[in-house]
């Protein structure tokens, strides 16, 4: 007996037109090799990938009532970012698919009417720069990201008040890039997670200085500033890190020596340092995005908005106090945690992982001042227990 050999599911597209029958006639032709959804319309269209984002390839015609083709596909590009997108026209849409070819929306389009053959043939080539696609946001996500977190690390073990704030950085700017959907959003969320790397070559005094913002003297000033070229000297051997290295040195320049391209990223670092500086001398949350706005139009309005609306939610998870030994993995330190004697073991922010649960049930007892306050929304029950 003869037993079939296992696939992957097939790969799912979309088609969207706005007559019944080319639809027909596209899925007839592709569903052989793909799972294959139409829509009759853009905003048909745009249901189906809120319902379906993970979608690898969208095709669509474009002249249809209401919204045409270029501008479905650019919302389209909002909701499921990774997708490959495709235009169908007719001979005298070919100058409006140029121009949408051209400014970098769309992957390739087709005219009517359009082979068989050759409609496989691209919704193949769209499938490869999916895949091209998928395959360097995944390097990046993870080789790239791991690198620099384990490059990070070190500073956890010399300077924990500045490594709690590189933890709290990044979080910030990821909220900001989550309600603005800021795509792609690595770069800059890597260069919140770097950005005190360059504490590593203060004095521990120093850092503390710099964490409370506290007046420096000439000298302690210059040293600071020696920083970010030593952030961009570690990093210099670790590739892919382009994007990041612009931002860096955007970051110390002029505001009106700022490439526009670069300002959104600029500016969410500098919101994010400024709040948490903020906050490390006592601010609530909500005092402290205040005061931000009334600096003027130091800062962009919409970012903003986008971290108060975020800092609310935060602060309305379940905080807990609970002994050391009973934090679990996925907690969120709510408070610096210290030694019974007052050092610092642990900054605010810090997300606790499987190796530090491990390493709090090997303190012996008294050693940390106790109870901790950590967040914990979704660990009540392993919390009472």
């Amino acid at each position: 007996m003869k037993t079939k050999s296992k696939r992957g599911p097939k790969p799912l597209v979309l088609c969207v037109d706005d007559e019944p029958g080319i639809l027909e006639g596209v899925e007839l032709h592709l569903r052989r090799r793909f799972r294959v959804r139409t829509a009759l319309g853009g905003d048909a269209g745009l249901q189906v990938l809120d319902e379906e984002p993970q979608c690898c390839v969208v095709m669509s015609d474009m002249r249809m009532p209401k919204m045409n083709g270029a501008e479905f596909l650019t919302k389209a590009r909002t909701v499921a970012p990774n997708a490959t997108r495709m235009l169908l026209t007719g001979q005298t849409d070919i100058d409006s698919a140029i121009a949408a070819v051209n400014e970098g929306q769309i992957f390739r389009f087709l005219t009517k009417p359009c082979p068989p053959d050759r409609l496989l043939a691209t919704f193949e080539a769209a499938m490869e720069q999916h895949r091209l696609v998928t395959a360097e946001k995944e390097l990046l996500e993870k080789t790239v990201h791991g690198s620099v977190k384990a490059l990070t690390g070190v500073l956890g073990l010399t300077h924990p008040l500045s490594f709690g704030r590189s933890v709290r950085l990044q979080q910030y700017v990821g909220e900001m890039c989550e309600e603005l959907s800021v795509e792609p959003r690595w770069p800059v969320e890597i260069a919140a997670m770097v950005l005190q790397l360059g504490s590593v070559t203060l004095s521990e005094s120093l850092a503390e200085k710099v964490y409370y913002g506290r007046e420096l003297s000439k000298p302690e000033q210059e040293l600071v500033d020696q920083g970010p070229s030593s952030v961009r000297t570690l990093l210099g051997n670790i590739p892919r890190l382009e994007p990041v290295m612009e931002i860096l040195e955007a970051i110390e320049a002029r505001p009106r020596d700022v490439a526009p391209r670069l300002k959104r990223s600029v500016n969410m670092l500098r919101i994010a340092l400024d709040f948490d500086v903020l906050t490390a001398r006592g601010l609530a949350a909500d005092d402290a995005v205040a005061t931000l706005r009334n600096r003027g139009k130091t800062y962009p309005r919409k970012l903003l908005d986008a971290l108060a609306l975020h800092r609310a939610s935060e602060e309305s998870r379940d905080v807990r106090e609970v002994p050391i030994a009973a934090v679990r993995e996925g907690m969120v330190f709510a408070e610096d945690v210290h030694t019974a004697g007052g050092v610092l073991l642990v900054a605010r922010g810090f997300e606790i992982t499987a190796g530090f649960v491990t390493k709090a049930r090997g303190f012996r007892p008294g050693y940390v001042a106790e109870p901790v306050r950590v967040l914990a929304p979704e660990c009540a029950e392993a919390v009472a227990s």
